[in-house]
């Protein structure tokens, strides 16, 4: 069996949570099927070195890689309208070709598999970038339909996909995301030390990690975290650490408004190798977010020892159990009672603490690849 995995998502400036999801899950299929024959496929037209150096820290060296020159963004707008067919650039070699990112291409000349990660076209459309939303209001059925599998990320997006999809339910599979508990496990002192004076924190902090952008309700984040400031003076700053999405300015401005400059903290993004002393040096990790299709930051704090505070809605209380402070995510009194609960209550910190650690350990990335199997295998009867 002959495997494909499209690495555009790998090779992009600023890699975002669909690409390292790509990363976790094909290094960990990669390291538990040796015997299967993968390679990594992507476009480019300038810089190929560049993609080659920024896929590499995905992949060892024993990686196979596999460039077409040609413009990655013309190819995908292009694809949509007019039929190029994809094996005309990597070839039949694949037996099966594995598109992460939600679009299958015309033309693909093996199985094709893809993945969806949620709804938030449908479910939230407002909070997408415009030319995001108009990909995917062209581009998804097609994809599903062009697809003989369907990947997500959890139970609650197979619901929605046949919600919104039903003629394609029966192709959907779940393969649930997992975390690296070597790369995401309790930092030392002197980690946690190094990183603060990297990023300038000073003090306790609450930390949210994750893109800027309007689904992740930060709005709401920066008014709730306002009312505990204002009950308790002394409480942890907020430290919100990521790069800008779109429609970020509101973020900015909920701070100016509420006088919070003092005590807000914005970060570019973190590089990787600082990111779990980050979550580890957190009193508590905060996301609220209002839609997920699975939710791998709360994962990963749990997985460094820190308490976690989440929304009860979408896929999030499916990927952290019952190991985390849940809340309405569209109340601000909501998440201002599960901030304070975490500040106030040690002795449910602690017990968060124990529980988010043992979450994580289940949700291994070793797991998701076993399953990924099942559905290349199904495809191959």
């Amino acid at each position: 069996m002959n495997i494909s995995f499209d690495a555009t998502p790998l090779v992009g400036d600023l890699v975002s949570g669909v690409g390292w999801c790509e990363a976790q899950l094909t290094a960990a299929f990669r390291r538990c099927y040796p015997e299967i024959a993968c390679r990594y496929e992507y476009f480019t037209l300038r810089s190929p070195e560049e993609k080659k150096r920024r896929l590499s820290q995905f992949c060892d060296e024993n990686a196979e890689l596999r460039a077409a020159r040609f413009s990655p963004l013309v190819y995908r707008a292009a694809s949509n309208f007019v039929p190029l067919p994809y094996s005309s650039f990597f070839g039949k070699w694949a037996d099966i070709t594995h598109f992460f990112n939600y679009i299958v291409p015309p033309g693909v000349h093996s199985r094709a598999v893809v993945t969806v990660h949620d709804m938030v076209l449908h479910a939230y459309p407002e909070t997408m970038r415009t030319r995001t939303r108009v990909m995917l209001q062209t581009g998804l059925r097609k994809a599903m339909q062009r697809a003989d599998a369907v990947v997500t990320d959890s139970e609650f997006s197979r619901s929605e996909i046949a919600k919104y999809y039903p003629e394609y339910a029966d192709k959907v599979h779940v393969v649930p995301c997992g975390v690296d508990t070597q790369k995401f496990a309790p930092a030392s002192a002197e980690e946690i030390v190094r990183v603060r004076q990297v990023h300038r924190i000073e003090g306790d902090y609450f930390l949210y990690l994750g893109t800027l952008e309007p689904r992740k309700n930060l709005v709401r984040l920066i008014e709730g975290y306002s009312l505990v400031q204002s009950r308790y003076p002394d409480c942890p700053k907020l430290v919100l650490a990521g790069g800008k999405g779109w429609q970020y300015q509101n973020i900015f401005d909920i701070v100016e408004l509420l006088h919070l400059k003092d005590r807000v903290q914005f970060l570019d993004y973190v590089p990787s190798a600082d990111i779990a002393g980050l979550y580890s040096g957190a009193f508590a990790f905060v996301f609220p977010s209002l839609y997920e299709g699975f939710g791998m930051p709360p994962l990963e704090a749990m997985a460094c020892g820190t308490p976690v505070l989440t929304s009860k809605t979408a896929s999030l209380p499916e990927a952290v159990g019952k190991a985390a402070v849940l809340v309405n995510p569209k109340n601000i009194e909501s998440i201002e009672r599960g901030m304070e609960l975490l500040l106030t209550d040690t002795e449910l910190r602690a017990r968060l603490q124990r529980m988010g650690h043992r979450q994580a350990v289940r949700m291994s990335w070793e797991n998701a690849a076993r399953q990924l199997r099942q559905v290349y295998q199904s495809l191959m009867c």
